[in-house]
């Protein structure tokens, strides 16, 4: 199935569509305090084992805080770090590749060496060293991802930029005079926004998961805060006795970067079959 009648834009859509809802009202749909703990009840199962309680549908943590509260929390940590990730990155790497595109010459030699030292650079292992350098903190991580992350963007605004100039709307636009900021805001930039979207899907997937790892190995978002991320990390040390602990955030984080992968690959096919219409 391609085009509108794609299941997996539809399916990718929703997962998002709700992870993105889910996280924007987290206060009015937890049902608990996702700080609150409890020592005293701490480790009670999720609803599909013995021994848990209704008012706490998918059990507590190691702390007593409510799993499902803590959950609804980690949606909106996830998707602000996906979100912000995506549009920093978004601003660099599209700035740089449309310049080069556009203006060749020595100036797309720069842009490509920019791009070649960036793609050298071991993303993972840069990451750690900032973070561990600078402090772990929720602004360090989004603005650390957001600088690492730019590269695909200059890559693919650079080529299709390439493409666009020769065309012959942007021909008659210097024909009628037109600026050069005018061409570039109102006939180029416009017309390669829809592969820009599809690598926009890309980098949010790959920022929620580095986020994660980040918040696994102690370098992420800080407790309290409820990182899915961090939620694997601190339930490692009961994952045999209390496996739901590391099973309902890494379920969740699975479920929300496959759904984003649904809808880049539904954008994909759809953009494709506009062009070939």
């Amino acid at each position: 199935m391609t085009g509108w009648r794609n299941w997996g834009l539809w399916l990718g859509a929703l997962i998002v569509g709700t992870t993105l809802l889910v996280g924007m009202f987290a206060p009015l749909l937890a049902p608990h305090d996702a700080f609150a703990f409890n020592l005293s009840n701490r480790l009670v199962p999720p609803f599909w084992m013995e021994g848990s309680k209704p008012e706490h549908f998918l059990g507590t943590d190691q702390l007593g805080r409510d799993y499902l509260s803590r959950l609804i929390y980690g949606a909106r940590i996830s998707m602000l770090i996906g979100v912000t990730t995506v549009i920093t990155s978004a601003i660099i790497g599209v700035t740089l590749g449309v310049i080069g595109g556009f203006f060749g010459g020595r100036i797309d030699d720069v842009v490509l060496f920019a791009i070649t030292a960036r793609l050298s650079i071991p993303l993972i292992l840069v990451a750690l060293a900032v973070v561990s350098l600078v402090g772990s903190s929720l602004t360090v991580v989004v603005m650390t991802l957001g600088l690492l992350l730019w590269e695909r963007f200059a890559v693919v605004a650079r080529v299709t930029t390439m493409q666009v100039r020769t065309l012959d709307y942007v021909a008659a636009a210097w024909s009628a005079g037109c600026s050069r900021s005018h061409i570039l805001f109102r006939e180029v930039l416009p017309n390669i926004l829809s592969p820009l979207a599809v690598v926009a899907t890309l980098e949010m997937a790959l920022a929620i998961l580095l986020e994660a790892a980040l918040s696994f190995l102690g370098l992420g978002v800080p407790p309290p805060l409820p990182s899915w991320g961090l939620m694997i990390a601190e339930g490692k040390e009961y994952m045999f006795f209390s496996p739901w602990v590391i099973m309902v955030p890494g379920l969740s984080l699975f479920v929300l970067v496959f759904g984003i992968n649904l809808l880049g690959d539904g954008l994909r096919d759809l953009l494709r079959t506009g062009r070939t219409a």
